[in-house]
């Protein structure tokens, strides 16, 4: 039979009177508009009157019509208006493009008028009954099919939160809240509905049989909660129960961990203190470990007990570059200063006194600075190491070595000032030269971080006004770090009214990039301030702009954010401004690394050198750590660039993409390694790319190799100290003393787990990988000495002849006296095969059994286990490794503990060497020594 080639007949009957003829075309064309649209289309009018005459019997089938025929000539929002005029007659069940396309048109539509409704009420659109009920009906098909995660997607988004309990209800709360909790903080941008969300979520973790007490503290510290913390806290601990006691523990270790240093305060301050109360010595550790005292010392002495850096790498680097020049020498002590970040070893310093003395001015500021970074944390030791440098009545001395110090001070306590602050404020108050006021600036900031404090507020803005264009810098961009995330409206008016009326472009620089740090994690809050920084005449303000952008939408993977970068980085008429909209990509997308190679491609390849600058630190900034073989290869074709900047940018990106990655793991690692040797060997390579070979040694292999760049914390919150570390990172490009910065970002790649005494005892767990996945990268070998070969002596070709017919006469000569015996077998050859088989190396077991204090990278987590029959396991479920509080199951035998020796050694002291054997005994403890520098 010959198939229909036009529907002209059937749309013939539309012009008859009989409405039982027209109900036949309808019928009819229903069945034929997906073949035959385009002819219909010219009847459409006629099928729109029939749906108005209320007098007609089947309107909702000419709706239906219709709204194919919309559908197909790409009209969907008319489409849409008839499809819910055809009532029942528009199947939500059949499996059809049309229907699908239809449905998510009535759900976009549905969405956007609740989200008017909640956000204007007074001017929202009214809502199509009919519309409410295709969603509801489409809720209903999710919850038939048990599809409940697509019905919370939904929901989420529709501001419904009836349907999101319903859903989490019936689909199971252990299968549904942790994804629900995954969509609030990742797709929920609107921040007062997050908290609606957040506050939902604590209530139905509360309500499950085993309440999740890791969600619940993480969504307090999401909405600032520090009450309801304390309290859960204060609940654990006065439950009697042990678990509930180690959960407590492991709950203020989280906290520590996420929340600022004014959260922090405030938690301990809500605990209660009675004296006498049974509970009070386990709630006073609760507070040190919310002071950070405890998470330092253990993190302090895991970098101590397991530091591997090659000091012949940094030997060779200082021996190759030429010291009297302060780039080099800088781009050494950086590196020494990030390759032994944490570790408290000095002992590179300690060889290299005559390299040392040859640092001056802003390099003896940067050295002397070093010294915070290697003993980062040592909270205990920080005033007494520093003592010789800092600032001394009566002494003078190098104004450039005790403004470093200052820094090295804010360094140790960065994150956890309270015992530096008041002496940090003594001294920026009682000295006029402006490196020191910069050096106290700076330790200020660092030290003071988002502590909300107006009396160090005020101090530094005192210097501000100043107008000293060295310590005005530095005051700009500590005032943005004492307010980090306060979106302080005072400290916004100010800073911005001072940067219009300095003409010091380093103070309007520094002022800059605070305003960014004080709307930090503020997302659409910082909107209306970002407009007016973008729109700014002044460059550098525009700069600060989109630094802002970054800080306020870090790790939210905004799209808005990410087109309003995207557009400025090819639209500014600046190179600073364009550079720094790229790389605040790599801020904003940390969360979902993956795609930002993909988004950079084009920005690498760009004519504009500051561009690929950026898109080389954006890759670098968020694939941190993880190796990530896109962003590689990118970044790998920018080293050889013929801009030097850029081939620095691409130095330091690449090694923080291959932060702990030994060779195994990623063959990159070896050859990037040795590409760094080469470059800084390379005689007519430019200043520019061998400090970024230098430093990307030293980032490389960070922390004795035991540290990564974490952008996050292991729970999954943004890691603001972190992120505000890599920020003030990025501003080497300026000044180079703030490299330093980058040492807030390394996060140890630990396991160390403590007692219910806070203790470390021996434990075992094993790690269900090849040994050689993990392993640490093997030292570097020294040059051999090469032997001397003796030379062959030349035979003339006469003398050869001679030879030859002698050896042959005395062969055959042999032959005839020893005919009859038979020639020995020789065994070389068996020997060879069995020597072969003899060095055949052995089959790496698929498994190894690691300790306490162990590294134990973030890529190793997913193969770690715990023997069910253990002493001591995790009190929490999910393991993410860092400081773990341990549930002993054998409680009453006696325990083999650790003992520390981090936090009680002199804080000079060198570690052991990574050569060197445990079993050796230690080498006596070093004098205290300072810096050789000239007066």
């Amino acid at each position: 039979m010959v198939g229909l080639t036009s529907a002209a007949g059937v749309i013939a009957l539309l012009d008859e009177h009989d409405d039982d003829l027209k109900v036949y075309a309808l019928q009819k064309l229903n069945g034929l508009v997906d073949q035959f649209w385009a002819e219909i289309s010219d009847a459409v009018s006629k099928i729109e009157i029939m749906y108005e005459d209320t007098e007609f019997k089947d309107r909702q089938l000419a709706a239906l019509v219709a709204s194919k025929v919309y559908y197909h000539l790409g009209e969907f929002d008319d489409s849409l208006n008839f499809a819910l005029g055809a009532g029942n007659l528009f199947d939500l069940s059949l499996k059809s493009e049309y229907v699908d396309t239809i449905v998510s048109k009535c759900i976009d539509k549905y969405i956007a008028l609740r989200v008017q409704e909640q956000q204007d009420p007074q001017n929202a659109e009214p809502m199509d009954p009919r519309l409410q009920e295709v969603v509801e009906k489409m809720f209903d098909r999710c919850y038939r099919d048990g599809e409940y995660k697509q019905a919370v997607g939904i929901a989420l988004e529709a501001h419904r939160l009836d349907v999101v309990e319903h859903s989490i209800k019936a689909g199971g709360p252990s299968n549904i809240l942790p994804y629900v909790y995954e969509l609030t903080m990742t797709v929920v941008l609107d921040q007062a509905y997050r908290n609606t969300l957040l506050q939902l979520l604590v209530g139905q973790f509360r309500k499950l049989e085993e309440p999740d007490y890791v969600a619940i503290n993480q969504c307090l510290v999401h909405l600032g909660d520090y009450q309801a913390s304390a309290e859960l806290l204060q609940t654990l601990v006065e439950s009697g129960v042990q678990s509930d006691l180690l959960m407590a523990y492991q709950l203020a270790f989280d906290l520590e961990n996420n929340a600022t240093q004014k959260y922090l305060t405030k938690v301990a301050s809500a605990l209660p203190t009675e004296p006498g109360e049974t509970t009070q010595a386990k709630l006073d550790k609760a507070k040190s470990i919310l002071s950070g005292k405890e998470t330092i010392k253990l993190q302090l002495e895991f970098l101590c007990r397991n530091n591997h850096t090659d000091m012949l790498i940094l030997k060779n680097s200082k021996t190759v570059l030429d010291a009297r020049l302060s780039i080099y020498h800088s781009a050494v002590t950086f590196a020494n200063a990030f390759m032994n970040a944490g570790t408290t070893s000095d002992d590179f310093l300690r060889q290299n006194l005559e390299w040392l003395s040859r640092a001056t001015n802003w390099s003896k500021f940067s050295a002397t600075a070093a010294l915070g970074v290697i003993h980062k944390g040592h909270l205990s030791q920080g005033l007494s190491l520093l003592a010789p440098y800092l600032p001394q009545e009566g002494v003078t001395a190098s104004p450039y070595s005790e403004g470093g110090s200052l820094f090295a001070l804010g360094l140790i306590h960065a994150n956890h000032g309270d015992e530096v602050l008041e002496y940090l404020r003594g001294v920026l108050k009682n000295t006029q030269i402006e490196v020191l006021q910069h050096g106290a600036c700076l330790g200020l900031g660092t030290a003071g971080m988002a502590t909300d404090n107006d009396d160090i507020y005020e101090e530094l803005k005192n210097v501000l006004f100043s107008d000293s264009a060295i310590g005005g810098e530095a005051a700009g961009l500590a005032m943005g770090m004492v307010m980090l995330g306060t979106a302080s409206e005072k400290a916004l008016d100010e800073m911005l009214q001072y940067a219009h009326e300095t003409q010091h472009e380093k103070i309007i620089r520094g002022l800059a990039v605070g305003i960014s740090l004080v709307m930090y994690g503020k997302e659409d809050a910082a909107d209306a301030l970002i407009e007016r920084l973008s729109a700014d005449k002044d460059p550098i303000m525009r700069y600060g702009g989109m630094y802002t952008i970054a800080m306020a939408y870090c790790g939210t993977g905004n799209n808005k954010a990410i087109r309003r970068l995207l557009h400025v980085a090819v639209s500014d008429v600046n190179d600073d401004v364009r550079r720094a909209a790229v790389t605040a990509l790599g801020f904003i997308l940390f969360r979902s690394y993956k795609q930002v190679p993909r988004i950079v491609q084009l920005l690498a390849e760009s004519y504009n050198p500051h561009v690929r600058y950026g898109a080389c630190l954006a890759l670098g900034i968020s694939c941190a750590g993880t190796g990530l073989m896109e962003a590689i290869e990118l970044l790998e074709p920018m080293t050889k660039d013929n801009v030097d900047f850029v081939r620095q940018g691409a130095f330091i990106a690449l090694a923080m993409v291959l932060m702990q990655q030994n060779e195994v793991q990623n063959p990159k690692s070896a050859t990037v390694r040795t590409m760094y040797e080469e470059v800084i060997k390379k005689k007519n390579e430019d200043a520019l790319a061998k400090f970024g070979a230098v430093l990307g040694q030293g980032i490389i292999d960070a922390g004795g190799r035991n540290v990564t760049i974490s952008m996050q914390s292991r729970s999954g919150h943004s890691n603001m100290p972190a992120i505000v570390g890599v920020a003030l990172f990025t501003q080497f490009w300026y000044w180079f003393p703030a490299s330093h910065f980058l040492s807030l970002a390394f996060t140890p790649t630990a396991f160390i787990g403590v007692n219910a005494d806070l203790n470390m005892p021996e434990i075992e767990f094993t790690s269900n990988a090849r040994p050689s996945l993990f392993a640490y990268i093997p030292p570097t070998k020294p040059p051999t000495a090469a032997v001397v070969e003796k030379v062959a002596t030349a035979v003339l070709s006469t003398t050869a002849k001679a030879h030859a017919k002698a050896k042959k006469a005395k062969t055959a000569e042999t032959d005839a006296m020893d005919e009859d015996e038979k020639p020995e077998e020789k065994p070389e050859e068996p020997k060879d095969d069995e020597a072969k088989a003899a060095v055949k190396p052995k089959k790496e077991p698929q498994s190894e059994k690691l300790g306490n204090l162990a590294r134990v990278v973030p890529a190793q987590l997913k193969y770690i286990s715990f023997d069910k029959e253990a002493r001591y396991v995790p009190v929490r479920k999910d393991f993410t490794g860092g400081i773990v509080v341990l549930l002993d199951n054998r409680s009453g035998e006696p325990e083999t503990l650790i003992a520390t020796t981090a936090a009680t050694a002199p804080a000079t002291a060198p570690t052991v060497d990574s050569k060197m054997e445990v079993e050796e005994e230690e080498a006596p403890v070093p004098e205290p020594f300072t810096y050789p520098f000239d007066q």
